[in-house]
């Protein structure tokens, strides 16, 4: 993934007069050709990591299932991802799992995009007492 960011630096530097649009096109093609990682939406909340590894171990082989918990409740969020070892197996899961069955809701699957590194940033949204959902700085 090093060798993407590396190449989406020089294309930004390189075409950032033309616009926006072919640079973004650009970066997530090289992104989806390189990854071989893959995020499943849509999740029943009884489907569990070995449930979901044996559905998409038809595919190729699968390094890891994992489903994303709430770490307050222990409950699934609904989402999760599936890691292949090589990215023709990750491409031909895609095309056959997404849009499919599985446990009883239809899952929604693609290419995971990996978070920037480095801290998050603060002023995200939240609750504020009275003053209702905020973000930023604002000042009150």
């Amino acid at each position: 993934m090093a060798f993407c960011n590396k190449v989406g630096g020089l294309l930004r530097r390189s075409i950032s007069q033309n616009g926006p649009a072919p640079i973004n096109f650009m970066l997530n093609s090289i992104r989806c050709m390189s990854s071989s990682k893959l995020f499943i939406g849509g999740l029943s909340y009884s489907t569990d990591e070995q449930s979901l590894k044996d559905a998409f171990a038809g595919f190729g082989d699968v390094v890891d299932a994992k489903v994303i918990v709430d770490r307050d409740t222990g409950r699934s969020r609904g989402f999760g991802f599936v890691n292949y070892s090589s990215t023709e197996s990750a491409s031909e899961a895609l095309s056959a799992m997404d849009g499919q069955e599985l446990n009883g809701r239809n899952i929604r699957v693609s290419f995971a995009n990996d978070r920037p590194a480095g801290p998050r940033p603060f002023g995200g949204g939240g609750y504020r007492g009275d003053r209702g959902f905020g973000g930023g700085d604002a000042d009150f």
